[in-house]
């Protein structure tokens, strides 16, 4: 069975992670986590103090990019991937509400966006793998043999990440901000001049709104069997 690239695009909170590192496993390929990497870096810019409230001091994470360093390790429990930053795992971290509320204004800088897409387009030139973000499908890999576009309706993909933040024992965000936080994040990414979010024009559409965690995984295995065989 031939190797691909397996591209998975979307709006925030749809579990594309989830469902892309599923596959992965389940086909035994490589998963890499491109949110992730947005995500790290502004953790980053926070730790190091970059951010004024909503503010970004662009000129310092510029003069830092080079020095971020982000890996993928696998968890030898889970038997998933982990992202550390400069040697620390940060996979907890960068689920917060800060970093949440942060994501997209780091992810519409340009120099941030090459720096991610010349890293993701090295990994993945050996094929075998499963990536998900917002433009994998349309820069990072405009040939991926098999593209998929999530979305879900806006209400209950805040419910989804409501529940998730309360299992991570974070009792004081409201369903509200929440959805809030989302909205916000739709609109940034959909209006960015740098690699807005987009359906590529051969990607797949999956609406998951009333899909079942088995039922999304093997609407995808039988997706990926039908590229793969042909």
């Amino acid at each position: 069975m031939k190797k691909i690239v397996i591209a998975i695009d979307g709006f925030s909170s749809n579990g594309k992670s989830t469902m892309a590192k599923s596959l992965a496993k389940e086909i035994g390929y490589i998963y890499i986590d491109s949110g992730a990497m947005y995500r790290a870096i502004t953790l980053y810019c926070i730790q190091e103090g970059f951010f004024e409230n909503d503010t970004l001091n662009e000129d310092k994470l510029q003069n830092q990019i080079d020095n971020i360093k982000i890996e993928f390790k696998l968890n030898k429990t889970s038997g998933l991937p982990e992202t550390y930053l400069n040697g620390v795992n940060v996979e907890a971290n960068i689920r917060s509400m800060e970093v949440s509320s942060k994501v997209s204004i780091v992810s519409a800088i340009p120099f941030v966006r090459r720096a991610i897409v010349a890293l993701l387009e090295k990994m993945g030139k050996e094929k075998g793998i499963v990536m998900d973000g917002r433009d994998i499908g349309t820069v990072v890999f405009p040939n991926a043999e098999m593209k998929v576009f999530v979305t879900a309706k806006a209400e209950i993909r805040a419910q989804r990440r409501f529940d998730e933040l309360r299992s991570k024992g974070d009792n004081k965000t409201t369903y509200e901000e929440v959805l809030e936080n989302l909205k916000s994040r739709d609109y940034m990414d959909q209006t960015r001049k740098e690699s807005p979010l987009v359906q590529a024009e051969d990607a797949i559409l999956l609406d998951n709104s009333y899909m079942t965690i088995d039922e999304q995984m093997q609407w995808l295995i039988d997706k990926f069997k039908q590229i793969t065989t042909n």
